[in-house]
């Protein structure tokens, strides 16, 4: 592969900010759980379902344990003592407490709940190892298919039509499937319960919902001989829940970033960094891949002056993955191709912000998002866009490619649009197949002079994160160009400060080098 000339000297200075960024981050944060850290710990446990008012048990348990001042402890600890001292399930103490024939306390026994508590924990990953297994099995037996690897969205609002669609788009070539999210669901701050068949602009995040989809695409990917891979979206209030759901049924991929919530929408960034770091350390125990998404940053920028900041925030999504456990291959760190298309040589400056960010994450399993802000609803155009877009990913070695849809801005895309815009892909993926071997960058060449500036913005850009800390860059408004406060945005009150006993088994089951230090 066609290397551009890049000073790795500056690649590591620049990895080695995003790394005290992070750690500082996380270590102001250890100190606190939060609401839905603990209800998504209470589901790993065994608890589901919703009382009468249609209210999810989970979030009656928290609720009843702040009410009784005992969240600071962790959940665990005390769903584990009450088990023991009532011979009750999870699911049983759920529904006692919201029925009101239950009042949770701390256990007598402190050291006999933990031992309990890791007990029903572990039982919970043997599980969630057993999903990434079948996985692995299925991918053996099945194949699957070459990256890039087509990534198709269905969004109807109604699951059953939805795995339709999804059935579709699979026989059509597709070799992952999104459920995008009902909108304004990541305000949420719970999670839905049982299948859904209405939303708006998407389908709701449940686990009825994942279950359903996970088997259609099972029953397809058998159909079609490869592994289907299923994506949803770990992002918003209840990020570890959705987390903790997807390792349950298996999902593959799921959109899951550090910053995304704090920037576009508004959600507390102390909130979003301590949920961040639980939901992505149960997608790395479930071999689950992440999906960032710096991509939105070039929405509200402009994808040339604000390229740097990409790779800035890359690089720090990194950090934060690797502290939660992720391996490289498990890192689809996100980027588009969203340059204005009147802009001279804009096609030179996408193959070089492509190319840079292979060359500076050469493991990462890279999400390669299409041209959406400068569609315009002129689908010969936006076709042509769409396949100049396809020729980066694939002479660049992408590994997720978002099918690009040329009637992007006119309307939610039709199968038929799909079908067009795989059968794109396809073209270019296949006349192309191996042209990243056959040329070469010119040394000192446009492309490569882009890139080299980019790398020295993006390490310039992290200097000064360092210097300033990470919340007051995002307080400046470096990302996106959008500002936020520390203790702004929704969801600050279900930040808690942890108890000298605070204990939660899981950091310790599924990052056992060095879950005593995040528990």
């Amino acid at each position: 592969m066609s290397q551009l000339h890049l000073d790795q000297s500056q690649i590591d200075r620049a990895r080695a900010s995003a790394q005290r960024i992070a750690h500082q981050v996380f270590d102001e944060m250890a100190g606190f759980t939060t609401t839905t850290v603990e209800r998504a710990t209470l589901r790993l446990l065994g608890v589901d379902g919703v009382d009468d008012n249609q209210v999810p048990l989970p979030n009656r348990v928290v609720e009843h344990l702040q009410a009784q001042n005992l969240l600071q402890h962790g959940a665990a600890i005390i769903l584990a003592g009450a088990m023991q001292t009532t011979g009750f399930t999870a699911q049983q103490i759920a529904d006692a407490v919201a029925a009101g024939t239950l009042t949770l306390s701390y256990p007598q026994d402190e050291a006999a709940a933990r031992q309990a508590a890791q007990a029903h924990a572990a039982m919970a990953c043997q599980h969630i190892a057993g999903q990434r297994a079948h996985r692995a099995e299925q991918i053996k037996t099945l194949g699957q298919g070459q990256a890039p690897w087509l990534y198709l969205i269905v969004a109807t609002g109604n699951i059953h039509e939805d795995v339709l669609q999804a059935r579709a788009a699979a026989e059509q070539g597709a070799d992952i499937i999104a459920v995008i999210r009902s909108t304004g669901q990541s305000l949420l701050d719970y999670v839905p319960f049982g299948a859904t068949t209405e939303g708006f602009g998407g389908t709701y995040a449940t686990q009825e919902n994942f279950r359903l989809m996970r088997a259609a695409l099972d029953d397809v990917g058998a159909k079609v001989g490869r592994y289907i891979r299923l994506t949803n979206y770990c992002s918003g209030l209840c990020m570890p829940e959705i987390a903790a759901m997807g390792a349950v049924e298996r999902l593959d991929m799921m959109l899951n970033d550090s910053m995304y919530g704090i920037i576009f929408r508004d959600i507390n960034m102390q909130r979003t960094f301590i949920d961040q770091f639980f939901s992505r350390m149960v997608n790395a125990y479930a071999g689950i891949i992440i999906n960032t998404g710096e991509d939105n940053y070039l929405t509200t920028a402009d994808a040339y002056e604000a390229a740097h900041t990409v790779l800035a925030s890359q690089l720090i999504n990194e950090q934060f993955a690797y502290l939660s456990g992720l391996k490289p291959e498990q890192m689809g760190l996100g980027h588009a191709f969203e340059i204005h298309p009147e802009m001279e040589n804009g096609f030179l400056w996408e193959l070089a912000h492509a190319q840079l960010v292979r060359q500076v994450f050469p493991d990462a399993c890279l999400k390669y998002m299409p041209p959406t802000k400068h569609m315009t609803g002129n689908i010969f155009k936006g076709q042509v866009q769409d396949a100049l877009f396809n020729v980066v990913s694939v002479l660049t070695q992408q590994n997720i490619h978002l099918a690009g849809m040329m009637t992007e801005a006119i309307h939610t895309p039709f199968i038929q649009d799909r079908f067009l815009a795989i059968q794109n892909a396809k073209y270019v993926f296949g006349t192309m197949k191996d042209l990243h071997s056959e040329i070469e960058f010119k040394r000192g060449g446009q492309i490569e002079l882009r890139a080299q500036s980019v790398l020295a913005q993006a390490e310039s850009m992290l200097a000064k994160i360092e210097a300033m800390g990470l919340p007051g860059a995002i307080g400046q408004g470096l990302f996106a160009d959008i500002s936020r406060t520390p203790t702004g945005g929704k969801g600050l009150d279900g930040v808690i400060p942890k108890a000298d006993n605070y204990y939660n088994p899981f950091p310790e089951l599924m990052l056992p080098i060095q879950g005593a230090n995040h528990a």
